[in-house]
């Protein structure tokens, strides 16, 4: 039987899910929390490395994060439409895993994959708490969903301080060696050119705005629960 998750991220392409949220995976794998992440292409039509060199940056970067399980669903890269069985594919993983909470892309990105994904893990949450849908797979709703941020900068819902985190993040990222760099080989993309400054910049503004180094943004699916007493928080 799998080990159930606490954490399960989703991300159309493998990095994707190490841009927008590395240093918060970090930061809970040490606290003990089982991580997982499920790509749900295996970017085949990347303009820069292959699929075999992505499979073992992929691994890499797992292996940095100290995720407990990595999967992907080798949907087709620049084809995750609204089909049914793109949504069943993932309730599957969503029932297999039986995370906490899950996350996705935020939808407001300039690569369709990446808002395709965030509608496509939606709907596929929803579906995965209707008993009679795939009904050899127990049911399983989880207790919340969020976004993460890829490209752009919005208005977040919360922030995470990845401040001690955010060298874990900058390794995670390195092992992408074939996106984030064209190398001899390779041909310039937004990827190449400063990218991860930029992202790493982005931490930065975020983490200044709930006054710590470094802070990964997210935007909530739906209002969050305050659990705690608000005296002393509110200035």
């Amino acid at each position: 039987m799998t080990d159930a998750l606490d954490i399960l991220a989703f991300g159309a392409h493998p990095d994707d899910v190490e841009i927008g949220m590395a240093g918060t995976i970090a930061k809970y794998v040490k606290t003990g929390a089982k991580i997982g992440i499920c790509d749900l292409t295996l970017a085949e039509l990347s303009s820069n490395g292959n699929v075999e060199l992505r499979k073992q940056e992929a691994k890499k970067a797992g292996e940095v994060l100290g995720l407990s399980a990595r999967a992907n669903l080798e949907l087709p890269d620049r084809g995750l439409y609204m089909k049914e069985e793109y949504i069943a594919a993932i309730v599957r993983i969503i029932r297999t895993y039986q995370p906490k909470v899950v996350f996705a892309p935020y939808y407001e990105d300039r690569h369709p994959d990446h808002a395709n994904c965030a509608n496509l893990v939606r709907e596929a949450l929803f579906s995965a708490g209707v008993r009679k849908f795939l009904p050899e797979y127990k049911a399983h709703r989880v207790q919340a969903f969020h976004y993460y941020m890829i490209n752009g900068f919005h208005h977040t819902s919360f922030i995470i301080d990845i401040t001690n985190e955010v060298e874990v993040k900058k390794d995670a990222l390195r092992a992408y060696a074939s996106q984030f760099s064209a190398g001899e080989s390779g041909v310039e993309t937004p990827l190449t050119t400063g990218y991860v400054d930029s992202v790493i910049a982005r931490d930065k503004v975020f983490g200044k705005e709930v006054n710590v180094t470094y802070g990964e943004g997210f935007i909530t699916d739906k209002p969050l629960l305050v659990q705690h007493d608000l005296v002393g928080v509110i200035t």
